[in-house]
């Protein structure tokens, strides 16, 4: 319910909204929890009890009655694709929360009604064949049965795809030959090979034209919003060429953005990646941009070379250490893709080395990944400042990895508990939407129970924290990477006011139901970006 007071303010400035009767989580220094809420200026000006804060209304005041809902501070994903997932959202089919096959592919089946006769239907991540009920991927079969003449494209993380005929036959892949060793099930249609020529493939698809990026940027930032998500910090990524930054930064010119982006650029070419940053950012200082948009500085590719290499040559090594060495005397921040602990000595052994000469703990460096980081890796991340990006990727991977390492390494991974008891800066997020949706209750839930998308309990009970931890690290934790820790991530007087209302108390909900909590309303500097029932006139526009 809204309504308009016309009490007389407590002092020269009244409030402009007051959110009371709620459950206000600050999580301040104290976890103190208050029952309204008082934004000035885009700020929190304060927050107390309903009495207190009534007494700030003045004749302008908004009033928003919250009937009892609970307030977080708004979540900020440390990892996250956005830039790329918007650039193409309104050209691709999306099979996140699909249940089953049918259900997928009745969604091919409405795009390829929708769309124009010929044209790419491309489902590019965000699911896995352990959603369906089925417990395996569709077949190339079943999906000409609803592409008709359409080429297809589907992607199963960095590992897998499925073309079909016509999609093979428009790429010019005619026997397996073309497919440089990859491995092609002509029973289902599914290629399997490595990393690069996922990407390679996915490069030569066409791309959505100026009016299409702008719509899925707008769309896909909007369905965070719906998610509570105020920020984001997006590393860039493969299939991610500068001009497509385009429809973003449109947006941000229009004063369009519903949330506030932190962005990295990541090496171009191979061997050029050091003269490549130096041109790229001679115009763009670390720090360029304003509350919405900024540029944070370098990753997660930094090199080639040292891109999750297990065995990286000392030329490679030494090629890294130039870039980054170059980055820190930049003040720039460096981030890092890295997933296994069995080789991350070697990335250690840069950044020591680069530490040795220029400081990096006010960087803020990190390392993104890393789910099975041993306790002397998280150890020497400590002493250098560098912190850890964490997602839930394991949600739809842990039976792979199971597999690969055993239950007993699953127990502990990713080690969330043995980070935070040594003070590692902590960041939550998804890595969406190739590898994982991009919604953050998915990932709470997942913090807090260790179970997969169909149901395998994974890690033990000595690395799940508290709901209120793995929440801290969704908001200051994930703020702290994008230096804005003292601006963000709590509800306090001076911060920004980036908040959500949910729509179940994410402290007292059954476990279970935490990955169904969204936002009903959600405000970035006190203005309202999403706003569902009963909040939904609350919502006159989008965007800043």
């Amino acid at each position: 319910m809204v309504m308009f007071g016309f009490a007389a303010p407590a002092w020269a400035n009244p409030a402009d909204i007051l959110l009371v009767n709620g459950k206000i989580i600050t999580l301040d220094a104290t976890s103190s929890v208050h029952g309204a809420l008082a934004i000035e200026g885009g700020r929190i000006a304060a927050t107390g009890s309903n009495e207190a804060m009534r007494k700030q209304a003045g004749p302008a005041t908004k009033i928003i009655d919250l009937g009892g809902r609970t307030v977080i501070p708004g979540l900020i994903d440390s990892h996250i694709h956005a830039i790329r997932a918007g650039f193409r959202y309104a050209t691709e089919v999306h099979w996140d929360g699909a249940t089953d096959i049918k259900e997928a592919m009745e969604r091919l089946r409405v795009a390829a009604a929708q769309t124009k006769p010929g044209s790419w239907l491309i489902v590019a991540g965000g699911w896995t064949a352990r959603q369906f009920r089925e417990l395996r991927r569709p077949t190339e079969t079943e999906i000409n049965v609803v592409a008709g003449e359409h080429p297809v494209y589907i992607q199963l993380f960095y590992g897998s795809m499925l073309l079909n005929a016509r999609g093979r036959e428009l790429l010019g892949i005619g026997s397996e030959e073309d497919l440089l060793g990859a491995k092609y099930d002509r029973d289902t249609g599914w290629i399997t090979g490595p990393a690069s020529l996922i990407t390679s493939t996915y490069a030569r698809l066409p791309k959505p034209d100026m009016d299409q990026a702008i719509d899925g940027t707008r769309r896909f930032l909007r369905e965070l919003s719906g998610l509570g998500i105020t920020g984001v910090i997006d590393p860039g990524g493969h299939n991610l060429d500068p001009e497509d930054y385009a429809a973003l930064f449109a947006l941000w010119r229009e004063h369009a953005l519903p949330l506030r982006v932190v962005y990295s650029i990541c090496a171009q070419r191979p061997g050029k990646e050091l003269e490549d940053f130096q041109a790229f950012t001679r115009f763009l200082p670390m720090g360029t941009g304003d509350d919405w948009l900024r540029f944070n500085g370098i990753g997660e590719t930094v090199t080639f070379g040292m891109y999750n290499n297990e065995t990286p040559t000392e030329a490679n090594k030494e090629e890294f250490y130039r870039v980054a060495r170059w980055a820190a005397s930049q003040g720039m921040t460096l981030t890092v893709h890295w997933n296994n602990e069995a080789s991350v000595h070697h990335l250690l052994d840069v950044f020591e080395r680069v530490n040795r000469e220029i400081p990096l703990a006010k960087l803020r460096w990190s390392i993104a990944h890393l789910h099975d980081a041993s306790d002397s890796s998280l150890q020497r991340m400590k002493a250098l400042g560098v912190g850890w990006l964490m997602q839930d990727g394991l949600y739809f991977a842990a039976p792979s990895y199971i597999a690969e390492r055993g239950p007993d390494q699953m127990s502990h991974t990713p080690p969330i508990v043995s980070a935070l008891k040594l003070e590692i800066p902590v960041g939550g997020g998804t890595d969406a939407n190739r590898v994982m949706v991009p919604n953050p209750f998915v990932s709470l839930r997942w913090m807090l129970d260790g179970r997969t998308v169909d149901g395998i309990a994974t890690r033990g009970p000595q690395e799940i924290p508290s709901r209120e931890a793995a929440l801290r690290l969704y908001t200051i934790g994930s703020a702290w990477f994008a230096h804005d820790d003292n601006r963000r991530g709590r509800l306090m007087p001076g911060m920004l006011a980036d908040l959500a209302v949910l729509s179940d108390d994410y402290f007292s909900v059954e476990l279970s139901r935490v990955a169904q909590i969204h936002s009903v309303l959600t405000m970035v500097g006190g203005k309202v970006v999403f706003a569902a029932a009963p909040f939904a006139e609350l919502e006159a526009g989008r965007g800043q």
